[in-house]
């Protein structure tokens, strides 16, 4: 298991660039988390890039991510992120326990929203965003309507964090991906 190979995975089933963007999110917040929190960063990391690889192929949104976690198992990937992944959203009925697991629901639904907060801003730049303009964001229910503002209190609590540190941890862990997501750093 290492970066190269769950990288290809996720090749192999996303059918555009949106899902990709997403996962290379994911992927760098659970990194940054793992460097914080004493995790493998390896493990972290590759849980958080493969969290949605399903997503574009599964064939119902109900059957995310249990449809990929079996895929994951097929392949030989270890129990701690098949349990990552299934724990990620709160319909599986899996419930967060680990570190790993709670890291990677805090910043799923987070990390999309920080691009897109930084996506309108004028600079489109990760470099003048920050929490405030992320939670000003949040109270307009319009924007980027499909997040949910609960998962990312949740996420937050469940982590042991305040939002607004979280929110921040978050922008700077995606700075160095920025470009990748469309953004400048």
């Amino acid at each position: 298991m290492d970066r190269a190979s769950a990288f290809a995975l996720l090749q192999e089933h996303a059918k555009g660039d949106v899902l990709i963007r997403h996962a290379t999110a994911v992927e760098a917040c659970m990194r940054a988390y793992a460097r914080k929190l004493a995790g493998d960063e390896e493990t972290w990391a590759i849980a958080g890039m493969l969290h949605d690889f399903d997503w574009d192929v599964c064939p119902s949104p109900d059957q995310h991510p249990h449809y990929g976690a079996a895929i994951l198992r097929e392949r030989g990937y270890p129990e701690e992120i098949v349990r990552a992944v299934l724990s990620h959203g709160n319909h599986t009925g899996v419930e967060r326990e680990s570190l790993m697991e709670k890291a990677l629901f805090a910043v799923d639904e987070l990390s999309g929203f920080v691009t897109a907060v930084a996506l309108v801003r004028p600079s489109k730049s990760l470099s003048d965003t920050d929490a405030a303009s992320v939670r000003r964001k949040m109270k307009d229910k319009r924007f980027a309507a499909s997040v949910s503002r609960e998962d990312i209190l949740q996420g937050a609590q469940e982590l042991g964090v305040d939002v607004d540190e979280h929110i921040t941890f978050v922008i700077g862990a995606l700075k160095p991906v920025a470009e990748q997501l469309g953004l400048k750093p």
